[in-house]
């Protein structure tokens, strides 16, 4: 293994660039046209572009990208996570092309990224499970089938899914059609696969994970726990390791029960078995990640071990170092950063970075994909950074976590850096008797008082480019720029402040106008014009960085004409439709 492909973007596209670096590897970073200038393409060796701006003609491209790893003599890949790196097909296509694929093999992929088989892996292994589908949903009416024999509430999860995307909890029966709709769009948009299964849904559980690295000897270890209990949508905000207060019989169930499964699947690189642990303190698993998670960095800070050079180490057939668990030492905290305005209800908000000032000091490790300038567009992932805080234990990481968030800075978007300052200072999860949160405490008992940010941001530019052909030394190179650069130089002007195509605001005097609550693009409507709404129903469905929202009604009457159609883009404030009082 020479040269790795990097089949991602953002910081771990960073990371991964940056561990081949350690190892002495050439890397090779891919972009969509929107990303032409984001950090990880200088960051690699060499960059291609991967021509384009959706997820489906760029990083959800098996067949452009196995021919940029040929073009450019790449003999791995590396997929990181997100896209492609729980994909047994694309694997299967890497290995097919004569290449080293930096993970998992294409059978463990199908067994344990399907949560479908993973759970009779599970089962197999001896690890404790909650009631689930014996297979793949076909419709909605199984759903409510199975609810009405097992209870509510209930949990609708694309079998091919992760990170929250393709995860719908269910609490009453009337809603499970449109959250199998909506589990469905969201799994086809975000991992090329609309398999859905549906479980039995454990209220205000904790989530607690294991990392493990297995090698092709038979070895296999848990590199260390993390609790990632602190969720908004089912994503993960914020991670910590080791996962605190478990038992130590907790703790040992986790670790053997892991381990087994891996056996149980054949399993070789890095993955993560994940359980969620109930009030009760009973342990259930999950599902398992057949790829690096966002959160390694806090277990790299806690184990000493660097997960990325594991990774490949562990594909270039290497044994595992170790041979046994790792004690942990010191405790470590993750805060993602995201582009998502908290007091909006996490609401995404793509747009361009303005200022973006990291903190510094002792126990400080800051994992990013932007800079000053960098535009985060609204096709992809909300993630900017990742804020790694470690200290001695943690009570010293939380004092330390507090100065580091109180020092960061990032302006032009909204971020979720107020709620960071405002949760590690709650009771519930500072505390030093136990940890009060859970995956549903931020929407059912998060307190904090946050304000809406200022800059919450309209739809970003799409980042729209052309190729031109020039010559350098006699050499004939095909060279992208922004289109509103080759306009204003066309026109011997200053470049114009590129902007969206559709997304101004409409604005309307009229108290019934139903306006945008957030930038997106249009998913479907929910009612027709003519129809009755009552306040609060649901009326539209936006989605942005890969998470849908849903638009309720301002009031009840009529609704009035669609004002905008299906895969319109629209901005904070978008005049949606009016609805008219009846009579």
């Amino acid at each position: 293994m020479q040269k790795v492909l990097i089949a991602n973007r953002g910081e771990i596209a960073v990371r991964i660039a940056r561990g081949c670096d350690d190892a002495g590897l050439e890397s090779v970073a891919v972009y969509a046209d929107v990303d032409a200038d984001a950090p990880h393409v200088s960051a690699a060796g060499e960059a291609y572009a991967l021509t384009g701006n959706s997820p489906a003609d760029t990083y959800l491209n098996a067949a452009k990208l196995l021919d940029i790893a040929r073009r450019s003599g790449a003999d791995a890949i590396h997929p990181g996570y997100g896209f492609l790196s729980e994909n047994a097909d694309f694997a299967q296509a890497v290995l097919d092309a004569g290449l080293t694929w930096v993970g998992p093999s294409p059978a463990a992929i199908r067994l344990l990224g399907n949560k479908v088989t993973a759970r009779g892996i599970a089962v197999a292994a001896g690890a404790p499970l909650v009631a689930g589908s014996d297979g793949p949903v076909a419709s909605a009416a199984e759903i409510r089938a199975f609810a009405e024999q097992h209870g509510l509430p209930v949990a609708i999860k694309a079998a091919f899914g992760g990170g929250g995307r393709g995860l719908k909890v269910v609490r009453e029966l009337d809603a499970i059609e449109e959250a199998f709709d909506s589990a469905v769009r969201e799994s086809r948009t975000a991992f090329g696969r609309d398999e859905c299964f549906v479980e039995r849904f454990l209220d205000r559980p904790r989530h607690v994970e294991a990392q493990i690295l297995a090698d092709s000897y038979g070895n296999v270890i848990v590199v260390g726990t993390r609790d990632c209990s602190l969720q908004r949508r089912h994503q993960k905000l914020v991670e910590e390791a080791p996962a605190p207060f478990l038992t130590q019989e907790q703790r040992r169930q986790i670790h053997a029960s892991a381990k087994a499964i891996c056996r149980e699947a054949g399993y070789t690189g890095a993955g993560t078995v994940e359980y969620l642990v109930a009030a009760d303190g009973t342990v259930s698993f999950l599902e398992v990640n057949t790829r690096l998670q966002v959160e390694h960095p806090i277990t790299e800070e806690t184990s000493g071990i660097d997960l990325v050079q594991a990774q490949l180490a562990i594909a270039a057939g290497e044994p595992l170092a170790l041979t046994g668990d790792p004690e942990p030492h010191g405790h470590s905290f993750e805060f993602r950063i995201n582009a998502e305005d908290p007091a909006r209800g996490f609401l995404p908000s793509p747009g361009t970075i303005g200022r973006f000032a990291v903190p510094t000091g002792p126990g400080i490790r800051v994992d990013t994909g932007v800079r000053a300038g960098s535009m985060v567009p609204g096709q992809f992932d909300s993630l900017l950074a990742k804020l790694v805080v470690t200290g001695a234990d943690r009570p010293q990481a939380l004092r330390r976590a507090r100065r580091a968030l109180a020092e960061f800075e990032i302006t032009g978007v909204a971020t979720v850096l107020p709620f960071h300052r405002a949760v590690v200072d709650d009771p519930a999860f500072a505390g030093t008797a136990g940890l009060g949160v859970y995956t549903g405490w931020i929407e059912a008992e998060f307190t904090g008082t946050l304000t809406d940010s200022p800059e919450f941001s309209a739809v970003a530019p799409e980042g729209r480019r052309r190729t031109i052909t020039v010559e350098v030394d006699g050499r004939r190179l095909a060279v992208g720029l922004p289109a509103e650069l080759l306009a204003a130089l066309a026109s011997n002007s200053p470049a114009a402040e590129p902007g969206p195509s559709d997304a101004a605001p409409k604005e309307s005097g009229d108290p019934g106008g139903l306006a945008s609550t957030m930038a997106g693009s249009v998913v479907k409507w929910l009612v027709e014009p003519g129809q009755a709404v009552e306040k609060g129903d649901p009326v539209l469905v936006l989605e942005a960085m890969k998470m849908e929202t849903t638009v309720m009604a301002h009031r009840a009457g009529i609704l009035g004409e669609h004002l905008v159609g299906r895969g319109a883009l629209v901005a904070v404030g978008t005049l949606l439709t009016l609805i008219n009082t009846a009579g």
